[in-house]
């Protein structure tokens, strides 16, 4: 669960560096709860394509994280903020 979490978080982040076809399964998967078979159906492909591609959007999003770091920085961001008077002041702005 862990995983599936951190990785949708991660294709928040990084969606739009993926082909259409790459965030349709990736969505259809992790958003739409949908199965490699009923992904498969949908597109009229196999379901070991869906599963290559599911993968390989997987190690990218890992891969994209590892360099950039942009999760983790917003994670400390916000830490920061919790923390601070200027959250107060960010809301007020907001």
């Amino acid at each position: 669960m862990e995983r599936t979490i951190y990785l949708t978080k991660l294709f928040d982040i990084y969606e739009e560096l993926f082909t259409q076809k790459q965030k349709e399964y990736f969505m259809d998967y992790y958003f739409n709860n949908y199965t490699l078979q009923e992904i498969s159906e949908n597109y009229e492909v196999t379901r070991n394509a869906v599963h290559k591609s599911l993968k390989e959007t997987e190690e990218k999003l890992i891969f994209y994280e590892e360099k950039l770091k942009i999760l983790e920085k917003n994670k400390k961001i916000l830490q920061i903020l919790e923390n601070s008077e200027l959250k107060e002041k960010i809301e007020e702005i907001l």
